[in-house]
């Protein structure tokens, strides 16, 4: 059947509106909404039968029962606009719940000539985008069919809106200037983080529910939740250092993730200074700007060398020629680490195989040195100054036949494991945004 034999026998289905005719050759013509396309084709017949055009109510349509008359568009539009007066956002979709007769309906009506189920196109597709291009319209948003700001839900059997307001993304570096605070909140093992022990407070964390009074985490995510006015954030980081180490030099990649945000807009500078300020010198963060969710994979699964500073108690006195030739002997050394002892609880006992790019250092005194170490990520530097108990070959102990104790632990850089990759001027993360 051609094209004006099908439009004549779905038009004679009375009462069918406009919308529903044209869904079904939607994939005959461009330009045209299915409701122009369906008054076109109610023309088409009429000139052909040689019978007058009579207007159609789309109201009373069998098929989506009157959802595709104008003023509904119209009116579940501005309930959208509406349900995000309050939010700020750039993007938006919109999704719509069919209500299982108008599925029924749509079905039947192109079996009736013959037609696949899903020929022309789908009522759901059609409400979404009438109703999507109208809250453009209204807000002066964009539609994203990728992963939006705003995502509306229109449920048309329950007469309600729901809206999902994705996260938001907040990209930065943060420098650590004080010793034992881990990078994200620490729960309490012996009372798993209730606080609790029976019914009286536990004794190991004090009743805090945590280990450690504050965190990279705590002393940033908090204040970037309060500015984008979200019900939550959390933290991500780009690897991490122990606990009494210092983070420093230029400082280590992170993403603070917030949820339901409803401020979006925000002004990077003044939220630098706030957390700053509410850090109080204990961490400090600098190149804040707003990214997407793709950063935090970016971040989390970055493979970066680090640079330590390492001070040093050697249990018995070390010759300056015996320290230089072992630190020598590290530049450029594969070393074989078997999981060290102190991380055995939560890391799979396995030996992994790193690479010390650049080992140099000093004797202060025949028991006392600072070294600074280049290594590959995931270089466990203190075992191999101590060698953990034979844990780690070589090792700096093990080269020079003493003891080796690590005092104090600064990171000093996250560089790129790639020389065409540069972390410090960032570039090599603003590929994300640049992409989005």
């Amino acid at each position: 059947m051609s094209i004006i034999e099908n439009a004549r026998a779905l038009a004679a289905q009375e009462p069918l509106c406009d919308a529903c005719l044209g869904r079904v050759f939607a994939n005959q013509s461009f330009g045209l909404t299915n409701a122009e396309r369906g008054k076109s084709l109610r023309i088409a017949v009429s000139l052909a039968d040689d019978t007058p055009h009579e207007p159609v109510d789309t109201t009373a349509c069998w098929v989506c029962e009157g959802a595709c008359a104008e003023e509904q568009f119209d009116s579940w539009a501005q309930r959208c606009a509406t349900a995000v007066t309050d939010t700020e956002f750039n993007t938006y979709q919109v999704g719509t719940k069919t209500p299982p007769l108008i599925e029924e309906n749509e079905t039947l009506l192109r079996e009736s000539i013959g037609l696949q189920s899903d020929a022309g196109e789908l009522f759901k597709s059609e409400h979404n985008r009438e109703v999507g291009k109208r809250i453009g319209q209204i807000t002066e948003k964009t539609v994203e069919f990728g992963r939006p700001d705003i995502q509306f839900t229109i449920d048309l059997a329950a007469d309600s809106v729901n809206v999902d307001i994705h996260s938001a993304f907040v990209y930065g570096r943060y420098r650590k200037l004080e010793r034992g605070i881990p990078q994200t909140e620490w729960p309490c093992s012996a009372c798993d983080g209730s606080g609790y022990q029976g019914n009286l407070a536990c004794e190991t964390c004090g009743g805090s529910g945590y280990l450690y009074d504050e965190s990279v985490e705590e002393l940033t995510a908090p204040v970037v939740c309060d500015v984008m006015d979200g019900t939550d954030a959390t933290f991500h980081g780009a690897g991490r250092e122990d606990v009494d180490a210092l983070m420093i030099g230029t400082g280590r990649p992170f993403v603070i993730e917030v949820f339901e945000p409803r401020r979006r807009n925000i002004d990077t500078d003044r939220l630098e200074g706030d957390i700053n300020a509410f850090a109080d010198g204990a961490v400090e963060v600098e190149k804040l700007r707003v990214t997407n969710h793709e950063m935090v994979e970016r971040v989390k699964e970055l493979e970066a060398s680090k640079r330590y500073r390492a001070d040093i108690v050697f249990d018995t006195p070390v010759d300056v020629t015996d320290f230089d030739a072992a630190l020598t002997a590290l530049t450029d050394a594969t070393i074989e680490q078997y999981t060290p002892n102190r991380v055995d609880h939560r890391r799979a006992a396995i030996t992994r195989t790193r690479t010390v790019y650049d080992a140099d250092g000093t004797i202060e005194d025949p028991t006392h040195a600072t070294v600074e170490i280049h290594g590959a990520g995931g270089l466990y530097v203190k075992e191999l100054i101590s060698g953990d108990d034979g844990r780690t070959e070589p090792s700096l102990a093990g080269l020079l036949e003493t003891g080796a104790t690590v005092t104090d632990l600064d990171v000093l850089g996250v560089y790129a494991e790639s020389e065409s990759e540069s972390f410090e001027d960032d570039t090599y993360f603003r590929t994300v945004d640049a992409s989005s």
